[in-house]
């Protein structure tokens, strides 16, 4: 049995969760939104009181495979419609800086021309200094987890940790692991 399946998804109050029979659809609405995710027909979702359960009817390699993922998901749509979720990066690196324009995030990355970051609906981004390391940080906001990790990955990608001097746009807690340059080569 899968050990992150059978564990029961509390819903807080305040969020309401409800299948579509005919698509198999689920649709959670809380505080912040409301998602949906379509799950696999090999699964059945029992509400009781305050408890969501996932069962499937057999043990299917396919049932298996999806029971795990559809629990993580429907409980990862309940926390995002009522605490939201956040990607934090960092910014390191002497003259790069992020700034807001609005709801989009402008990037001056060494490039000739600074980079447009457009927030899709449902994203916010927000900017700040951090004094105790000297870097700016740029925050993901967001209750769709998937598109919170998704938008966090984009804008890294705008400037990867370089390997030598580990400048460029990082994960906070990213450890980067920095190689030998060319004067450590030469002492060999």
């Amino acid at each position: 049995m899968s050990r992150i399946g059978i564990r029961p998804i509390p819903v807080p109050s305040g969020v309401t969760v409800s299948v579509d029979e005919n698509t198999n659809e689920v649709a959670v609405k809380g505080p912040k939104g409301e998602l949906r995710q379509p799950i696999s027909r090999l699964l059945t979702l029992k509400q009781e009181e305050n408890t969501l359960t996932l069962e499937r009817p057999n043990n299917l390699r396919e049932a298996r495979s999806q029971h795990g993922l559809a629990r993580t998901l429907i409980s990862n749509m309940v926390d995002g419609v009522t605490k939201g979720h956040a990607k934090t990066l960092e910014v390191v690196g002497v003259g790069y800086r992020a700034t807001l324009e609005g709801q989009n995030l402008l990037l001056n990355m060494g490039y000739s021309h600074p980079v447009r970051v457009e927030a899709p609906e449902g994203i916010t981004f927000e900017v700040k200094a951090d004094e105790k390391t000297r870097t700016q940080q740029i925050i993901v906001r967001g209750i769709d987890k998937a598109l919170v990790g998704q938008m966090a990955a984009d804008v890294r990608k705008v400037r990867k940790p370089e390997p030598y001097k580990g400048k460029g746009i990082r994960y906070q807690g990213e450890v980067i692991r920095l190689k030998a340059g060319k004067r450590a080569a030469a002492k060999k």
